[in-house]
């Protein structure tokens, strides 16, 4: 799931949460013994909270079925609020503890479905509106000229709420042009370029079933622009990564590289956690940043924080917070000088934060700010950057995820010097298991090898 999608579908999940509770709220005070709610009646508003987030993570809800047709989303949320019902029908009829609470008990079980769902159709169309207008768009080339192109062309013709902005078809294959010619934008020797050109955001291939050399070809170039793919039909075996079979009408899509965090419940905990780890280091290790920025101060002129750009999430740039250890630091923005063992710049009190990776600590501000995770890939200098795009297969695929302050190639002995193909290599593969094998227990593991593991600090200086 792409950045715009998990916001979408955080969208509709952050309005039913708020509809639930101020239903439930609404009908206390209309309907309740009390106009405010008692300690029970808040156990029976949390509990339900709780029951809807899991009707919502075993329906799936809120996946990527914002691109599925509007009458699929209306009657899964349909078949969502009759599970709801059930299970309170159930608890009230065993428990009976709601006798005095039967007004307020129908007046919510009737009006949140009602309210939810007319709610819920007009973000909808709103979005729709917003989407035929050219808003929250994604620029779109198809690889491929045949049937199956055309199809998918007629398909997003008709559905042009969904969001896709075809910029052209690119000639890859032996095949009957079944498609516009004037819409024929280039052939895949030209893929590199056209991608650049057209500032593409999805790759679509649509390529038959004999063009598993070509769809190769296309997929690695998405890959080195870290770009996102599907591939129509589905071959299974051809990628020999995780993917998601997604439907466009009739077609079945394969979205390529998927991984766990395209989930927005895997998300959305990880942001959580991200912010609620932050906050709690910067609060109790405050009196630590106090006497780390008069060390600072003390020791050498200049600023107290260092603020060089990085390259983060899809590409783009950020600007990194961390304390300064250097008497002087190369240029914050096109800086192409890394740092070296006995490096002469760093000063007596930045040897010490760059052993115990102290340095870093103001990076949990740009977790807060929504810049970086906790843990994820290292943000590398632009220079860095493009050296290793061009140097190491996949390399871009690592920017599918937030930069984070640790990573597993940190706690595997790859963080430092890039200056060996083993060592671009290495850590570049270590990224990439992480994006593929990411859950919650494995962050946490992680942060403990950060803090107390022997290899993470074995090559800083």
């Amino acid at each position: 799931m792409t950045k715009s999608d998990q916001q979408l579908a955080f969208l509709y999940f952050a309005v039913d949460l708020f509809l639930l509770i101020g239903c439930f709220l609404t009908s206390q005070f209309f309907f309740g013994p009390t106009v405010f709610p008692g300690r029970l009646e808040w156990v029976v508003l949390l509990s339900i909270m709780v029951l809807w987030i899991g009707i919502g993570y075993f329906r799936r809800l809120y996946f990527i079925h914002l691109h599925n047709s509007i009458r699929y989303r209306l009657v899964n949320y349909i078949k969502s609020y009759f599970i709801l019902l059930g299970i309170i029908s159930i608890a009230y009829l065993v428990t009976r503890v709601y006798d005095k609470d039967r007004n307020l008990v129908m007046a919510f079980v009737i009006g949140f479905p009602v309210i939810s769902l007319l709610v819920n159709i007009f973000l909808i169309k709103l979005i729709s509106n917003l989407r035929r207008k050219g808003i929250n768009i994604r620029n779109t080339i198809i690889i491929g000229v045949g049937q199956v192109a055309a199809k998918m062309d007629h398909y997003f013709k008709s559905n042009p709420d969904l969001g896709y902005a075809i910029s052209g078809f690119v000639y890859a294959d032996d095949e009957k042009v079944t498609v516009p010619e004037k819409k024929i934008i280039g052939n895949l020797s030209q893929i590199h370029h056209l991608i650049e050109f057209y500032q593409v955001d999805e790759v679509i291939i649509a390529l038959p079933y004999h063009s598993s050399s070509k769809i190769k070809i296309a997929i690695k170039a998405a890959d080195y622009h870290g770009i996102r793919v599907k591939y129509v039909p589905d071959y299974y075996g051809l990628f020999g990564g995780p993917f998601k079979i997604t439907r466009y009408g009739e077609l079945d899509v394969l979205n390529v590289r998927q991984i766990s965090l395209d989930e927005i419940y895997a998300s959305f905990f990880k942001r959580v956690f991200d912010i609620f780890f932050s906050l709690g280091v910067m609060v109790l290790l405050s009196p630590l940043f106090l006497w780390i920025a008069f060390k600072i101060q003390q020791e050498s002129p200049g600023p107290i924080f260092y603020k060089p750009i990085r390259v983060g999430r899809s590409g783009k740039a950020i600007k990194v917070y961390k304390f300064r250890s250097m008497v002087h630091c190369d240029d914050q923005k096109n800086g192409t000088q890394s740092t070296v063992a006995k490096d002469p710049r760093i000063t007596k009190i930045g040897r010490f934060l760059r052993k115990y990776s102290l340095d870093e600590l103001p990076q949990f501000y740009n977790v807060l700010k929504g810049d970086m995770s906790v843990v994820g890939p290292r943000p590398h200098r632009s220079y860095l950057n493009q050296k290793m795009q061009e140097e190491v297969s996949g390399y871009m695929i690592r920017h599918y995820l937030k930069p984070g302050i640790t990573g597993w190639a940190q706690v595997n002995g790859w963080r430092g010097p890039t200056e060996t193909e083993e060592q671009r290599k290495e850590r570049t593969k270590h990224d990439l298991w992480y994006l593929e094998n990411w859950s919650i227990w494995l962050d946490f593991k992680i942060i403990w090898l950060t803090i107390f593991g022997k290899k993470t600090h074995q090559k800083a200086f």
